[in-house]
């Protein structure tokens, strides 16, 4: 059984700002922080 990843409130902000940005889309950001794109989704 893996543990479950917790993340703390400065790393969601910081993807979640990266997102809103509108630079890259959900799926590049997801992938280059190694998260699923929902998760992205759901912080933003």
């Amino acid at each position: 059984m893996t543990k479950r990843r917790n993340f703390s409130d400065k790393f969601k902000e910081t993807v979640a700002l990266e997102a809103l940005r509108g630079d890259k889309t959900v799926q590049e950001i997801a992938a280059k922080r190694q998260l699923h794109p929902t998760q992205v989704s759901t912080w933003k």
